[in-house]
């Protein structure tokens, strides 16, 4: 029956349900939709995780970083992007020194207390570029002057000095003191070649993004000069700290009236070792020890002992429930000098990459300086045979003075344009030099000329043939700028739960245990006539059995309490919540943005190549024209088929020819370094291991693709500064026109008879419309 029963209950029960739906439902509805809306409004003040999405298979990881990690969902309305192949190996450091680890406390306490030592930098250059002078010359590859660079640079030096700076900042946030921020910008002290593209993108340091001081400097230098970061509930110092207080003090006081001390003059002694303990701890948690002892003689009537020996100790713990509560809150600064540590990590190989790229353009003009000055000597060189053989014909009679002329003109000018030229080429090898050296004081290698070796190929590259949203993918997970970005999104996110929590009122549970006892010696001083013949009497207590009564629970004290300090309107934490929230919102869009610039980078980089090479072709043909159209000219003259001035044009044509192949090869050569940059896969196309370059030792030269050797030429000779001078002040004087033959008397009888026209006082009237 009981289940027959319960059968009828049960299939009655959806007719129940409707019923009841039916009374009350109308009022349950509105209740419901009220209930949606809190937790829509409420879910508002979350805030998202960072904004490295996963949407499309990430490219496979490069030497010089990570595999792509598990990215976050991605937030609603933000296009997907990759997760970023992070900097690695983490926390990269120049020795074997650890700034991360302070003085060890044991077994030589004494050494906290002593200074670290840095050792003095190193300012000579490395053996390798000794090595490269050969008869007072360097012959210099690009791969030499990259591995150069990587050892000698000083921005790379510089930038160096960040990655310990940035364990100091650990060793600070472990002990629960503030951070002191670091520096993450780019170093940009090396003359010429400057980059134009990781400049050009800021790497978020600023409050939200917005802006970025000279150095990185971790607050912006235009509007906003304070961030909400490190706000909220400072943590506990969780360095324990001893203090100690030893005073020995002798009073003689005049005492007003007899009933204070029973004498008119109270003669007192008092010896104080007071010594306290505190720590705190990162739950949130604080711990007080206090230890207090006094030894006190007097010639007070009214006290038992003299000396009197009183001793207590009080240990107290204190906790925050809310405001400061937990790890989350007291070792948030651990967690944002771990990202700190990682972004300065990330900045030292977007360091590498900007004066690897640096190095290259100023590589690539030193080839087109150098190659200039090549075509400005063969110049000189044709002007000067053309000079020399109308010279020949002016002696013979079979050319015009005036053809002389103009080709000696042209000499003067492929002359001045030769030491332009040189004098370009010498500066750009003293700007080489100062990019790879430390030391500049050798005056045999400051003298020596840099001769380049290598010069660009034409070989298409891959890039130049792949997609362009691959292109733009390995682009988002290899750039560090997003990759500093993103971690300083997580920075933020810490922030926004330290201020979130610095809203609720502070209540505190604390519970303190402590003791007290005395002791001493008779008071030689005590009356008994004044407190009775049993007073006086007391036991000799000495110091030993006084510390032993403080934990016998002879005189114990003992309690609990809660502190509470609740803010009535609590403006200032609300503006700070709202600031760190509208901060986090700027930097998600800044991220965004930077996706935007990278794509338009990467695209505009791969348009460059396409434009460069067409460039170049166009330019190599038009010097092949221009060669064999000097040539055939150059036949003709001889021939008597032309003149001086169509070889002199087409001289200057071929000149330009040749300026115009040395400058688009340069162009795209540094449009090719420049997409490798963009791409972030410097290091990994040429085979630098980054450890290296945090060393500062290379260990294995790099292979640059794309490369050809030089061919065979004549050496472009650059002499001094002070030969130059010399030079040109020895320089011949402008060409005059030569002393023309004499006639013979016949010729003279042939001659037209001259006509001497007086000029016209008054110019002619215009003639009428």
């Amino acid at each position: 029956m009981k289940n027959s029963e319960s059968r009828c209950n049960f299939y009655g029960l959806p007719k129940l349900l409707s019923q009841w739906s039916r009374q009350h439902g109308r009022r349950l509805l509105p209740k419901l939709q009220a209930c949606v809306a809190i937790a829509s409004i409420l879910s508002a003040y979350v805030p998202l995780p960072a904004m490295a999405q996963q949407a499309q298979p990430a490219p496979a990881a490069p030497a010089t970083a990570a595999a792509p990690a598990a990215a976050a969902p991605p937030a609603p309305g933000l296009p997907p992007a990759p997760a970023p192949n992070y900097t690695q190996p983490i926390f990269m450091r120049p020795s074997n020194r650890d700034f991360t680890r302070p003085h060890q406390v044991f077994p030589n306490y004494l050494k906290t207390w002593e200074p670290i030592t840095v050792a003095a930098p190193v300012t000579t250059n490395s053996q390798r570029l000794d090595a490269l002078v050969h008869n007072g010359k360097i012959y210099l590859s690009l791969a030499d002057a990259i591995v150069l660079a990587l050892e000698n640079n000083y921005d790379i030096a510089i930038q160096r000095y960040n990655l310990d700076i940035a364990d100091t900042e650990l060793l600070r946030a472990r002990a629960g003191s503030s951070l002191l921020g670091v520096s993450a910008g780019l170093v940009q002290g090396t003359l010429g070649g400057s980059g134009t593209t990781s400049g050009s993108l800021s790497s978020g340091g600023g409050p939200g993004g917005t802006s970025t001081a000279s150095g990185g400097a971790a607050t912006g230098s235009g509007g906003i000069t304070v961030s909400t970061n490190g706000q909220g509930p400072t943590p506990e110092a969780m360095d324990p700290v001893l203090t100690g207080t030893v005073q020995l003090e002798r009073t003689t006081t005049p005492e007003p009236t007899p009933f204070a001390s029973g004498t008119s003059t109270l003669n007192q002694n008092t010896d104080t070792y007071n010594f306290n303990y505190n720590q705190g701890f990162i739950t949130g948690t604080q711990l007080q020890v206090g230890f207090d002892n006094s030894r006190i003689t007097s010639d007070s009537i009214f006290n038992a002992y003299s000396p009197e020996l009183q001793s207590t100790f009080r240990a107290t713990v204190t906790q925050h429930l809310l405001n400061g509560f937990g790890p989350g809150i007291n070792g948030r600064f651990i967690l944002e000098a771990k990202n700190d540590r990682r972004i300065t990590d990330s900045a030292f190989r977007q360091q590498i990459l900007y004066t690897i790229n640096q190095i290259e353009n100023i590589y690539w003009v030193l080839v087109s300086d150098y190659e200039d000055v090549q075509a400005k000597q063969r110049g000189l060189e044709q002007s000067s045979r053309l000079a020399s053989d109308n010279r020949k014909q002016l002696q013979i009679g079979t050319l015009a003075p005036l053809d002389v002329l103009n080709a000696d003109n042209q000499v003067s000018t492929d002359t001045q344009a030769l030491i332009t030229s040189q004098t370009s080429l010498e500066y750009q090898q003293l700007i080489m030099k100062q990019a790879i050296s430390r030391d500049l004081s050798d005056p045999v290698l400051s003298s020596a000329p840099v001769i380049p070796t290598d010069r660009v190929s034409l070989l298409e590259m891959p890039e130049e043939r792949t997609a362009v949203e691959e292109l733009v993918q390995k682009a988002y997970a290899n750039r560090p700028e997003i990759e500093q970005n993103i971690l300083n999104l997580r920075n933020n996110e810490i922030t926004l739960r330290a201020v979130k929590n610095n809203l609720l009122p502070t209540v505190d549970l604390y519970g303190f245990y402590g003791a007290a006892a005395l002791g001493g010696a008779k008071s030689p001083f005590c009356s008994a006539e004044f407190f009775g013949p049993t007073a006086c009497n007391v036991p000799t207590v000495g110091y030993g059995t006084v510390f032993t009564n403080l934990f016998n629970s002879g005189g114990p004290d003992k309690g609990a309490g809660v502190n509470v300090n609740i803010p009535l309107r609590n403006r200032t934490a609300q503006a700070l919540q709202a600031r760190a929230l509208l901060e986090y919102r700027q930097a998600e869009m800044r991220l965004q943005q930077l996706y935007i610039q990278v794509r338009i980078q990467v695209i505009n980089g791969q348009y460059a190549l396409t434009n460069d090479r067409a460039a170049v072709q166009a330019a190599l043909a038009a010097r092949e024209y221009n060669f064999q159209s000097f040539q055939a000219e150059t036949k003709k003259l001889r021939l008597g088929a032309s003149t001086t001035a169509n070889v002199l044009q087409q001289e200057r044509n071929l000149a330009t020819a040749e300026n115009n192949v040395i400058s688009t090869e340069a162009t795209y050569a540094k449009d090719r370094a420049s997409l490798e940059q963009l791409l972030a896969e410097t290091l990994d196309q040429y085979g630098i291991q980054l450890s290296d370059a945090v060393n500062g030792t290379v260990t294995k030269d790099p292979i640059i693709p794309g490369l050809e050797p030089a061919k065979a030429a004549p050496e472009a000779n650059v002499p001094g500064q002070q030969q130059q001078l010399q030079h040109t002040e020895q320089m011949p004087p402008l060409p005059v026109m030569p002393q023309q033959p004499k006639l013979t008397p016949q010729e003279e009888q042939n001659l037209p008879p001259e006509q001497n026209t007086p000029p016209p006082t008054n110019p002619p009237a215009a003639p009428p419309q």
